[in-house]
């Protein structure tokens, strides 16, 4: 299932594109809280070129970067919580949220566990590895994903969806991976930092099929950001 959980036909949702929007007007703010300067913010840099590539309108963006900074009366303050546990069938998974409120969100949250298992910090979280996940798209024929990658500083990469290329790092290396792909013969289209499985369970597809609905119900948390499954396929 790879590294991050994407909810299936999400992108035929009628909603999908607010919450995207919503979901990355999170992720800057968190960043803006360590400078509104992208030129001095590695992460505050990569989170805007996600927003950019999802057609986030500029003023939405923009806000989102002053409200983090706390350059607007109206700011808001997110807390980061991270969940570990299993789906059913003993799927392990680490859900990650953002939240001006940790009572209600660890209420809910509690609610949604309740088909599968809620772990202790640490119960899952040996059997991912944290890592960068650059993914691109070869700009330059006949480009070897593998030679860019030894170049551009990468630990490894992998296909992607729609003929992509994601590239691993190690955390601190992200951005400046980020920097070196265009000189490869690459076009950054996202880059984040999260988690890769170790180990994939196998299932049938009736098991599949539970699976996928508590993911689902879980993704559409409003407080929750990514979630990370071992699951294969």
């Amino acid at each position: 299932m790879g590294a991050q959980w994407k909810v299936k036909n999400k992108e035929a949702a009628s909603n999908t594109k607010g919450r995207v929007f919503g979901k990355l007007s999170k992720d800057i703010m968190m960043a803006a809280r360590s400078g509104a300067d992208p030129d001095m913010n590695p992460h505050l840099r990569l989170v805007i070129e996600q927003a950019k590539k999802a057609s986030m309108p500029r003023d939405n963006w923009e806000r989102a970067i002053k409200k983090g900074a706390g350059l607007l009366d109206a700011g808001v303050h997110f807390e980061r919580l991270t969940y570990e546990g299993f789906a059913p069938h003993r799927v392990p998974l680490i859900v990650e949220c953002l939240t001006d409120n940790i009572n209600r969100t660890v209420s809910e949250i509690r609610v949604l566990f309740r088909k599968g298992q809620l772990g202790a910090t640490g119960s899952v979280a040996w059997d991912f590895d944290y890592q960068g996940m650059i993914e691109a798209t070869a700009e330059v024929a006949d480009v070897d994903p593998e030679e860019a990658a030894i170049e551009a500083g990468a630990q490894d990469c992998e296909p992607a969806d729609n003929g992509a290329t994601l590239f691993l790092t190690d955390p601190t290396d992200m951005d400046a991976v980020c920097r070196a792909l265009p000189a490869q013969g690459f076009s950054v289209l996202s880059a984040k930092l999260g988690y890769r499985p170790k180990n994939t369970v196998s299932l049938s597809d009736a098991e599949l099929e539970e699976v996928e609905a508590f993911l689902d119900a879980i993704d559409a948390h409003d407080d929750v950001q990514n979630i990370y499954v071992g699951l294969a396929g």
